[in-house]
């Protein structure tokens, strides 16, 4: 016969501990999820692990702060080992099977558009921090880095007109970034009166590695006479051969300065940086901006990484605006919900790390300073040029026929990521 004392004391063992899964249940989902999607194998991961690293520690600073809506955040790291469809398949993870509320990742503009469906079909949110060739708005994406208006054509000005260039070499990787870039700055040279003839455009696959011949044709290019640079959207880990191959052939800064879009603190940081001396880079960003957030952001960077040789860069710059607006279109919002979000990040504005504040646009470009560096011994930069104040990213160049007519508003009622102003219509999300 069943004992009524036990059979009590049974069931309410059993409701405590049914208590116990559903309150332990619900607390693995106090959490606020933030996926990181950065190469941390293969040719890009060079680039790549440091923003991975950055993310880490700018979500631990905000859980120190109190996390957000009163949640922890917590991260997701995947590794898409800079295998481009592979991006596509850890974007899916994230949103489908982590179910996180932001994406923060990507360095390569092949990798972005590989992601792109996914984001437009399950409707996340994906931060991109790098520079990249324009020509795209999607109501998905945020693009905290430069398009070709905050960084490859201030670069060619500045080189007009402070080097007096004639001859130009455009060298990239060959893939979308590079190419759509490259395209976009000849015809912008052509508008300034340079001739075919003195514009050489080369591309070389991921990961090269002989640069010797190249080298030596830019060399031969350079010797007609007139001043020459090479304007360079060469990425990942064959930026070290590269500027190794210069050295060994003797091409100094003085000779035919590199301006690079993709080389920054850290790429110098494993290449001997005394024959670079005097060679260029244009970006938003530099570890050497003297201001007290830079200062600040340094010094954390520096304990959570527990180095003191770990350097800062740009694109980590871009994650930090980046996510420092997701956390306050959250707040705005009261919510994660992803299109609440996402309406929330137009004209939110945060500061960032150059002593002001950069302010997402209805084209989900945001503001930026632009600066020229150039390569120093240690492998830092020295600012030798930048713009007066903030310049807001164009999505489509003025510079391309097809594109000048187009214009990105993904408020409503045009909601509309490349709207033509001759036709009065939108033709499609991006």
């Amino acid at each position: 016969m069943l004992n009524p004392k036990k059979f009590l004391k049974a069931a309410s063992l059993s409701a405590m501990l049914a208590t116990t899964l559903v309150s332990g249940s619900a607390s693995a989902e106090e959490t606020i999820k933030v996926g990181i999607l950065h190469s941390l194998s293969g040719t890009m991961a060079i680039s790549e692990t440091t923003l991975k690293d950055a993310m880490l520690m700018l979500i631990e600073d905000q859980n120190a702060k109190g996390g957000l809506l009163g949640k922890k955040l917590e991260p997701v790291v995947v590794d898409p080992a800079s295998d481009w469809p592979l991006f596509a398949e850890k974007a899916k993870e994230l949103l489908a099977v982590h179910k996180v509320d932001a994406v923060f990742g990507n360095w390569t503009s092949v990798s972005r558009k590989s992601v792109l469906p996914v984001f437009e079909e399950l409707n996340g949110i994906l931060f991109y921090p790098v520079q990249y060739e324009g020509e795209e708005s999607q109501r998905n994406v945020f693009y905290t880095g430069a398009a070709p208006n905050q960084q490859a054509i201030p670069a060619v000005d500045y080189l007009l007109e402070n080097e007096e260039v004639e001859r130009w070499v455009l060298a990239g990787t060959d893939y979308v970034y590079p190419r759509t870039t490259n395209k976009i700055l000849a015809a912008y040279l052509k508008a300034k009166g340079v001739a075919d003839e003195d514009i050489m455009i080369n591309y070389t696959p991921f990961g090269h590695s002989d640069w010797q011949t190249i080298v030596s044709d830019i060399k031969a290019f350079g010797s007609a006479g007139k001043k020459t640079a090479v304007v360079s959207t060469i990425n990942g880990d064959a930026n070290v051969p590269f500027y190794k191959e210069l050295g060994n052939q003797g091409i100094s800064a003085e000779d035919i300065p590199v301006v690079a879009f993709s080389v920054g603190e850290e790429e110098l940081a494993g290449l001997d940086t005394e024959p670079l001396v005097g060679h260029l880079a244009a970006w938003n960003y530099f570890q050497s901006v003297e201001t007290e957030a830079n200062y600040e952001f340094i010094a954390k960077w520096k304990d959570f990484t527990k180095d003191i040789n770990r350097v800062t860069n740009d694109p980590m710059e871009a994650h930090y605006i980046g996510f420092n607006m997701w956390v306050k279109a959250v707040e705005k919002a009261g919510s994660t919900e992803v299109d609440s979000v996402i309406d929330a990040l137009v004209g939110v504005s945060v500061p960032n790390l150059s002593g002001g504040y950069s302010t997402m646009m209805p084209n989900h470009h945001i503001t930026k300073p632009v600066l020229i560096g150039e390569i120093q011994a240690d492998g830092q930069f020295e600012i030798v040029d930048q713009t007066d104040g903030l310049v807001a990213g164009d999505a489509w160049s003025d510079y391309l026929p097809d594109s000048a007519k187009l214009i990105s508003d993904w408020r409503a009622p045009l909601s509309c990521g490349n709207y033509n102003v001759e036709t009065k219509s939108c033709g499609g999300d991006s």
